[in-house]
């Protein structure tokens, strides 16, 4: 066997490989022994049919495609290991087959590799740095978030249905009088204020009473996703069952100690550390996407579409996830939307293409300024997490994948380099806000499934909007 390397379009080589007759006639051979066993012609037994009896019953290609798997299967690999210093391979390759006889087999493999980034500048630019400050205010409204989570329900019967109470309904949404489908449920739970509805549908179900019947008048949002509602009008009518209000602890000591904290200052401190930590974490991760975006204006790279595709799958899956929290299958999403998962698949192309050139300008930079991690470093962070779940370095070393290692070293490599970018840029503070959101991603850090929404029904906003992803 012989092989050439050759450049092609958009971020692949073309791999010409060739094999001798020997070669592929061993080949052959093999696809023949393998899948003997499926055919049959009159006079032998099943599976003992000889070879050349085969190919003139069914014809000389009978075990062609088969012996090119087993020659793709034994030689591809090999080839991009003797070639992992000149390219990296990021996908499947499109096979064809150039040339076949009896004299020699010639396989053409169009393999799409990581590309170079071309990075006009990443030292010596202004760039945004941001800060975040916890106040006495986010602390007290993170302590009265608790106490509304592990409040106790009571059920009301004395007054009208408010805002943070839990309602038992039954609606039928009618679109020009005729009901539409999924707009109807019976003995619904619903939390007003929780904008699980559409807008316009909680806000009205406020003040009504146990046993009240009420026409709801609302307008779909524009950019709702089942086309046959955007921007229409309809009715729900919408029976009352039941009221649930919320008694709240009382704010001292005792809840403290639910908490696990000895005193009600001592949790404060508590939470007040906790939001500050978020807080640091959230302006280190936005300053680290800033220095990122400002490089990736003055990058390029001819990205295949395999890295895209592959970013884009990532992105359907973890919106997979979202919706399975909720008990929603991606197929009936996708079909009460009226979409197709390819064309929907497509929401996410553009920040696809931001994410690998923001991954390629991290790892260009990585090796242009020879960042390295070094075992000492990654033993301490062996060690940091076999702390984290209480074994020692040896133990939890036992438990490790490559993969683990891998990424811990990885993580070590990209902060040292956000550390370098800082040190070498002119970083421009951002007026210290409070902290309010949850931290953002690393550009190079893996993805992970989102916080789900809460269980969707046809009546109420998109359980996943587009832009979230």
């Amino acid at each position: 066997m012989k092989y050439e390397v050759a450049a092609a379009e958009k971020s692949t080589v073309k791999i010409t490989i060739t094999f001798t007759p020997e070669e592929w006639a061993e080949a052959n051979n093999k696809a023949y022994a393998q899948n003997r066993g499926k055919y049959a012609v009159n006079g032998f037994r099943k599976g003992k049919v000889p070879k050349h009896v085969l190919e003139l019953y069914y014809g000389k290609g009978i075990f062609y495609e088969d012996a090119l798997n087993l020659l793709y299967a034994e030689h591809y690999g090999a080839v991009l290991d003797k070639e992992k210093d000149k390219f990296t391979a990021v996908g499947d390759p499109a096979l064809s087959v150039e040339d076949i006889s009896d004299e020699k087999v010639v396989l053409v493999a169009q393999t799409p590799v990581k590309p170079d980034v071309k990075i006009e500048k990443y030292k010596g630019i202004k760039i945004t740095k941001y800060e975040y400050t916890v106040t006495d205010a986010d602390v007290e409204k993170e302590i009265d978030g608790m106490r509304d989570r592990i409040a106790e329900k009571v059920s009301v019967t004395d007054r009208a249905a408010q805002e943070g109470d839990t309602v038992n309904i039954d609606f039928v949404g009618k679109k020009d009088g005729e009901e539409f489908e999924g707009g109807s449920a019976e003995k619904f739970d619903l939390t007003l204020g929780s904008h699980q509805f559409i807008p316009g549908f909680e806000e009205s179900v406020v003040g009504m009473k146990i046993g009240e019947v009420r026409d709801i008048n609302v307008t779909f949002p524009e950019d709702y996703q089942a086309e046959n509602l955007k921007g229409q009008k309809a009715v729900f009518t919408v029976t009352l069952h039941s009221i649930q209000g919320k008694q709240l602890p009382a704010l001292d000591d005792e809840f403290a100690k639910k908490m696990g904290s000895d005193s009600l200052e001592a949790y404060r401190a508590k939470v007040r550390e906790r939001l500050e930590k978020n807080a640091a974490s959230r302006a280190l991760n936005e300053t680290e996407n800033s220095i990122i975006e400002e490089i990736a204006k003055g990058a390029s790279a001819e990205i295949p579409d395999a890295m895209i595709e592959r970013q884009e799958d990532a992105s359907m899956q973890r919106m997979e996830y979202n919706l399975m929290y909720q008990g929603i299958k991606m197929e009936d999403y996708l079909k009460y939307i009226g979409t197709t998962r390819d064309e929907y698949k497509k929401n996410f192309e553009e920040e696809a293409k931001k994410n690998v050139l923001h991954q390629l300008i991290v790892e260009k930079i990585i090796e242009l300024e020879k960042i390295e991690a070094t075992q000492e470093e990654i033993d301490a962070k062996i060690e940091e997490q076999a702390k984290s779940v209480g074994k020692t370095a040896a133990e939890y070393k036992k438990t490790m994948d490559p993969r683990q290692a891998e990424y811990l070293e990885s993580d070590i490599k990209v902060t040292k380099l956000f550390d370098f970018l800082q040190a070498n840029n002119e970083m421009v503070t951002e007026g210290a806000a409070p902290a309010k959101k949850a931290p953002a991603k690393k550009p190079a850090e893996k993805a992970e499934a989102e916080k789900p929404a809460a269980k969707k029904t046809p009546a109420k906003k998109p359980a996943a909007k587009k832009s979230e992803e």
